[in-house]
């Protein structure tokens, strides 16, 4: 992936055109960077007033799972592993007044480093695989 350009660049660019007697055209070739970089950062430059890059924003809506609600996460896991994400949005709907998604629920328990339970609730199949082709379809097409 590429990386973007040092602000250094971008200043040495953006003082060189304040200096006067140059064009942004001339500066691309000077520098070389392509032409809408320079308009780009001198655009940038007019609406912030800061030469250096603006810095970046996290797209998407905020999180509503705050750390203080991880937290509170983390205690509900350690008290009684085996709640379901269900439960667990319940939980977090009632004492903390914040709806969430599962998705959401789970991607925080995930950030823990906490893992779904792996043993089903069903009980095992009394059926034995047939032996030689196990998950395999048997005969030809």
């Amino acid at each position: 992936m590429a990386q973007p350009y040092s602000d250094d660049l971008r200043c040495r660019i953006l003082k060189a055109y304040a200096g006067g007697g140059v064009s942004l055209g001339e500066l691309a070739e000077r520098f070389q960077v392509s032409l809408p970089y320079v308009k780009k950062i001198r655009r940038q430059l007019l609406r912030t007033g800061r030469m250096e890059r603006p810095p970046e924003r996290r797209h998407g809506p905020p999180r509503r799972i705050t750390p203080a609600i991880t937290v509170q996460l983390r205690e509900w896991v350690r008290g009684s592993p085996d709640l379901t994400l269900v439960e667990l949005q319940r939980k977090v709907r009632q004492n903390c007044r914040v709806q969430t998604s599962l998705s959401g629920i789970w991607w925080a328990l995930q950030e823990m480093g906490l893992r779904l339970k792996k043993n089903r609730s069903t009980p095992r199949s009394k059926t034995r695989p047939k032996p030689g082709g196990v998950g395999r379809r048997g005969g030809s097409r």
